[in-house]
């Protein structure tokens, strides 16, 4: 089976994706601050934030494909791969400090709300909304290819309930003259910013972390693998993911000597790697096994089951 996993043509159409919604950020980034320091409002002040890290978070995520679509090399096995996922970390972690410093200056907000231009915030909320539905529009396609594309998606979606929030006050403030509105709209924003970033904190940092990959069961790979014949005993079993869509395994596997008298142990091996690239839910397609004959568990010294 064909292993290229340093395949460049489906990260183009990402970069680009990325490219446009890094423009359109920027765009509303520059017209955001200008608001808030116009209309003195939390909201803004804090999407405006939320975009900064955003622009940020996109430049990291655009370096990221960038450098994904290099092939591999003799220093770089993987090549980029591993890059989304720090990435991904990245923006998430200053998701999370934007989350927390919005909830907190919304609360203080709560007991002494300022006086705020009702019509101001709600023209530079309409402008924030628009960038961002034409934004989520570019990313969503590609939302799912890694998780540096999911970790942008998440941002500029978040940007467009981030707008929707600021509009709302504005209309709110504007209509009933209840200024809390915007420290309510700047603790929403939070609110819809931290639990998101938090579960893409919990899977980048699973990658990071080498954990066995989401609905694949290493107990019931072990116990397949045992069932083939010549099998005796299978350790240092582990499983990790490089990168989005990109699982790999290793084994040690004993075997009664005669397969390699008999010159079956090749075939034993391809049993194996189609095994696991066939049978789970999860498809593993970068597999390596070791094979011992049972004569050789005695010498060693350091096995892990």
């Amino acid at each position: 089976m064909g292993h290229d996993h340093g395949s460049t043509d489906t990260g183009r159409p990402n970069r680009t994706r990325l490219a446009i919604a890094l423009s359109l950020t920027s765009t509303v980034l520059i017209v955001e601050v200008i608001g808030a320091i116009v209309t003195g409002s939390l909201a803004l002040l804090v999407d405006a934030a939320h975009m900064l890290t955003d622009a940020g978070g996109l430049v990291i995520a655009l370096t990221a494909a960038t450098l994904m679509l290099r092939p591999p090399t003799s220093k770089r096995t993987w090549g980029y791969r591993r890059l989304e996922v720090l990435a991904a970390l990245a923006q998430s972690a200053v998701l999370l400090a934007v989350g927390v410093y919005a909830f907190v200056e919304g609360f203080k907000r709560l007991f002494e709300p300022p006086d705020l231009p009702s019509g101001e915030l709600l023209i530079f909320g309409i402008v924030g909304l628009v960038a961002n539905v034409v934004s989520i529009l570019v990313l969503s396609a590609g939302r799912n290819s890694n998780l540096n594309l999911k970790a942008a998606f998440l941002e500029v979606t978040n940007d467009a309930l981030g707008s929707v929030a600021v509009i709302v006050s504005a209309l709110v403030i504007m209509w009933t003259g209840w200024g809390q509105a915007d420290a309510v709209a700047g603790m929403l924003i939070s609110a819809l910013i931290v639990p998101r970033t938090i579960l893409l904190l919990r899977e980048s940092s699973a990658v990071l972390l080498e954990t066995t990959p989401k609905d694949l069961d290493l107990d019931e790979v072990k116990r397949h693998m045992l069932q083939m014949p010549g099998v005796i005993a299978v350790h240092d079993l582990h499983a990790s993911l490089i990168g989005t869509g990109l699982p790999i395994l290793s084994a040690h596997v004993t075997v009664d000597d005669d397969r390699f008298r008999d010159g079956s142990a090749p075939d034993l091996v391809r049993r194996l790697q189609e095994c696991v690239a066939q049978d789970f839910d999860v498809k593993i397609e970068h597999s390596t096994f070791q094979l011992e004959p049972l004569s050789h568990r005695e010498a060693e010294h350091t096995g892990h089951d």
